[in-house]
């Protein structure tokens, strides 16, 4: 057998080895969170000695930024697939709320605990991979809204770091409430509220003017009827 022949088992084994670390090491950060969370209990998982741990990683904190780059990577792939393939900016937007609520509640309520807690209270390498990974997550959308902001889709007098703000912040809103108060809202309506709140505030503001205006006149045309309907008939004269 060559050295080269040697090499490539002892590679393919070397891979599966972390494969297995950082699905041990997702769970228990999900579990624990990242202050609780120990390199024993993430070895005893794996089912090594933790010293097999620090053969591959060199420390907690190295462990959870590849855990976290990992999750980001499946949710930001999904959604790169998919956000181009609709067609129009409400679909687009309506897609990526309603995947967003059912990744990080339904699927991975325990990531999302670690991403939004560690963000903002982890050590400055911590939360700038964090920040790097939802600047892949969120632009899908943020392409999408950019090019309907040039044809007049959406406002264009507000900023798109605003909208990423209004779009991304208030589904944050919602997933920390759920994260604080153990229930999970139901996500099919949750999401389309949400998506119908976001899309009114980002539509142009003459499509809105253009829209009350419309109801205003379904409303007086509305009440014309009403009142033909209850006024009452004259009678024939004998």
């Amino acid at each position: 057998m060559s050295a080269l022949q040697r090499v490539a088992p002892r590679r393919v084994k070397s891979q599966l080895r972390v494969t297995e670390l950082l699905a041990a090491a997702r769970q228990v950060f999900s579990d624990q969170g990242f202050h609780r969370a120990t390199t024993a209990q993430i070895a005893e998982a794996a089912g090594v000695s933790e010293a097999t741990v620090f053969t591959y990683f060199p420390g907690k904190r190295e462990l959870c930024i590849q855990v976290i780059k990992d999750w980001y990577d499946e949710i930001s792939l999904k959604l790169e697939r998919e956000v181009p393939r609709l067609q129009g900016v409400h679909a687009k937007l309506s897609h990526v709320v309603r995947q967003h609520l059912l990744t990080l509640l339904a699927d991975g309520s325990g990531m999302c605990a670690l991403v939004l807690g560690e963000g903002r209270t982890s050590a400055p390498e911590l939360a700038e991979v964090i920040t790097d990974c939802k600047r892949r997550y969120t632009a899908p959308l943020m392409d999408c809204l950019a090019q309907a902001m040039a044809d007049g889709e959406v406002r264009q007098d507000m900023p798109l770091r605003l909208m990423r703000d209004l779009v991304y912040g208030s589904m944050e809103h919602v997933l920390w409430d759920s994260i604080t108060s153990h229930k999970r809202p139901p996500i099919d309506d949750t999401a389309e509220q949400l998506t119908s709140l976001i899309w009114s505030a980002l539509m142009p503001r003459d499509a809105s003017l253009d829209a009350m205006a419309r109801f205003r006149d379904e409303v007086v045309a509305a009440l014309k009827q009403l009142d033909s309907q209850r006024a009452p008939k004259k009678r024939a004269r004998k």
